[in-house]
């Protein structure tokens, strides 16, 4: 192993530093890092099939959702490894990124690639035992996501929709693997609502590097603070208009237009977040951090339950 990529057990080994076993156990953090888990949020998306298909609740569904939301943790975690790794050496120049094992040398770039190769493998063939055509839509979100980290994501507009294409696939995965197909208006909103998350992560890259914008990612150079703002403008809009309708049209209850506000109040408060705090670039970290968002999504969560408890 490059010695330059485990400098705890090289200290061991000379006398200095920890133990081999506290060695280990950086070693461990360090890859357990490289798979971002508090980015793991983000596949909580994976349970909105089984939210609104509440009357299908049951042990079953609960334990297989709850399996097609690890699942697509580890498929997650094995893009962020390819991706820390293409852009190891980007990432050693940005603010934040600068952080992570790969980029800041703890792990070896090598052994984190054989890492992810086990994941994928140990995934894919879990989620084939499971349900095959999830297993199938898991291979299309690896693809897309790999095809991002060496392509797309140098290809502006499309990146956007790259990003938000991975969110899309998360709730139909959810949808999939319990049997239950979304209706087209749901399916907007999702890709809607994906678009508008995926543009706040741009702008959030974008504004720190005003001045040097190329230096961290090429294809920010191709855009700039206006665009995404007028962007995010009309996905914001449409979002809005497309969920108050999901709710009268989706085929459930009409009582569901009462979480309508839950909905306006949470995208404002991330375009607040956006604006005014310069945040937005890690969802999850939003949903983790910011408590009127967090609450928000509580509140939406059960509101649902509760009309649908009730109403149906």
């Amino acid at each position: 192993m490059d010695r330059r990529y485990s400098p705890f057990i090289f200290q061991a080994q000379n006398g200095s530093g920890p133990p081999p076993i506290q060695a280990t156990r950086h070693a461990l953090s360090s890859y357990g890092w490289s798979l971002r888990p508090k980015q793991w949020t983000k596949n909580l998306l994976v349970f909105a099939a089984l939210l609104f298909s509440f009357g299908q609740l049951d042990v079953r569904n609960l334990l297989v959702t709850l399996a097609g939301f690890l699942l697509f943790c580890f498929i997650s975690g094995r893009v962020y490894i390819l991706n820390d790794y293409i852009d190891r050496e980007a990432d050693r120049v940005h603010p934040v990124k600068r952080l992570r094992p790969i980029a800041s040398g703890r792990l070896n770039p090598k052994t984190a690639l054989s890492f992810g190769g086990f994941l994928l493998v140990l995934s894919l063939g879990l989620a084939y035992l499971l349900q095959p055509l999830f297993s199938l839509l898991l291979l299309l979100f690896f693809v897309i996501n790999v095809s991002y980290s060496l392509r797309l994501k140098h290809i502006v507009i499309i990146d956007i929709m790259a990003i938000a294409s991975g969110f899309v696939l998360r709730a139909l995965g959810g949808g999939l693997i319990i049997g239950v197909t979304f209706t087209p208006g749901f399916c907007s909103v999702r890709l809607l609502l994906s678009l508008f998350l995926a543009i706040g992560k741009r702008r959030n890259e974008l504004s720190p590097l005003r001045n040097d914008k190329g230096t961290h990612r090429k294809v920010l150079e191709k855009y700039s603070i206006p665009l995404l703002d007028h962007l995010n403008a009309i996905v914001t809009t449409a979002t809005i208009i497309c969920y108050s309708l999901f709710t009268f049209t989706s085929g459930r209850t009409i009582n569901l237009m009462w979480t309508i506000p839950f909905v306006i109040y949470g995208v404002f408060r991330y375009l607040y977040l956006i604006h005014m705090e310069n945040k937005g670039g890690a969802p999850d970290r939003v949903l983790l951090e910011d408590k009127p968002i967090r609450t928000t999504v509580i509140l939406y969560v059960v509101s649902v339950i509760v009309i649908l408890a009730c109403f149906e």
